[in-house]
């Protein structure tokens, strides 16, 4: 193993206790699920994209510390959004300041707000319609059709929108996907932007709901993936909650109960980043011993809740495993 770098080596000697601790313990049962040859699934949620989260996760990607991603719609075109139009972004520090007004001039200026962070509407979600389009229907007059990661893998890889890009693309996760042409899954892509573009097309007539592969296959295209990769084990490192959480994780016990393939193993390794607080009927506020009750984690699966803000702790984790 390469000796580590000065952020691993500060958190190992700072972060001793309570959230700190975890982030270490996490981190350290992360590189050894990889050093076992076991796989992981990363599953991205809130807004980890437009938090830039590409600079440190894109290496990740290209060194195969990550087998298989799900995240929303929006973590999945945000970071193309951030690669061409990063330069008309406005940051808004005191968002939390704002008046009603003052959030409804940024809508008539095409800023749509995100936390401390306004997306440009024309720069970013009108230049990827034009060129996204034109894949979706050049594939359904072929009779094609595909998943939406997929199609955004060919929006990077067909090179329409190497003039535009404003940031290195090698801080792009997107693009390091794209590459290494990573499995993925995207369910609820329907209320991404993208999502709401393509039904659009449709209500207007000019696209086929069909053209777009199903949530429902990728339920199955996942079941089938992780039959096939976990003879030796998948761990689940999960960044926020939602549905880029739970969606993957009802996979083994989809598996196990409803298939009835009791030999399908659970996943061998759990850590949530999270700043949910423990509640009733909440998924992203659920502990990891309530996933036991579903017939996700076994009882020696190792599990980490780590309370805290994943801007924050996903980099340092991701920082530890690239020995920085």
């Amino acid at each position: 193993m390469s000796k580590k770098g000065a952020i691993s080596q500060f958190i190992e000697k700072y972060y001793l206790h309570f959230n700190s601790a975890t982030v270490v313990d996490a981190a350290k049962e992360y590189e050894n699920q990889l050093a076992q040859g076991k796989k992981m699934l990363v599953s991205l949620a809130g807004a980890m994209s437009t938090a830039e989260l590409g600079k440190i996760f894109a290496e990740i990607i290209r060194q195969d510390k990550v087998q298989i991603i799900s995240c929303t719609g929006a973590n999945l075109e945000e970071d193309i959004m951030n690669l061409v139009a990063h330069s008309h972004y406005k940051r808004v520090p005191n968002y939390r300041d704002l008046t009603p007004k003052e959030e409804w001039d940024l809508l008539e200026k095409g800023l749509n707000r995100v936390t401390d962070t306004c997306i440009p509407e024309e720069e970013a979600f009108r230049r990827l319609q034009e060129h996204i389009y034109k894949i979706w229907k050049d594939a359904e007059e072929k009779g094609e059709r595909y998943f939406p990661h997929e199609f955004m893998y060919k929006l990077l890889l067909s090179g329409v929108l190497d003039q535009y890009h404003e940031i290195d693309p090698k801080n792009s996760w997107m693009i390091a996907a794209a590459e290494a042409n990573l499995p993925m899954v995207v369910p609820g892509w329907e209320d991404s932007t993208m999502g709401n573009i393509f039904a659009s097309y449709v209500l207007k007539g000019e696209l086929k709901a069909s053209t777009m592969k199903s949530g429902i296959e990728y339920m199955t295209f996942l079941a089938d993936w992780y039959t096939a990769n976990s003879k030796e084990g998948i761990g689940f490192f999960q960044i926020g909650g939602g549905i880029a959480g739970d969606f993957p994780i009802c996979v083994v016990p989809m598996l196990y109960q409803d298939m009835e393939r009791t030999d399908t193993p659970f996943w061998s390794y759990f850590c949530q980043i999270s700043d949910s607080t423990t509640s009733y009927g909440s998924y992203s506020g659920a502990v990891p011993n309530e996933k036991i009750t579903w017939g996700k984690l076994d009882i020696d699966t190792p599990k980490y809740i780590i309370e805290s803000d994943a801007t924050i702790v996903a980099p340092l984790i991701f920082a530890y495993l690239l020995n920085m």
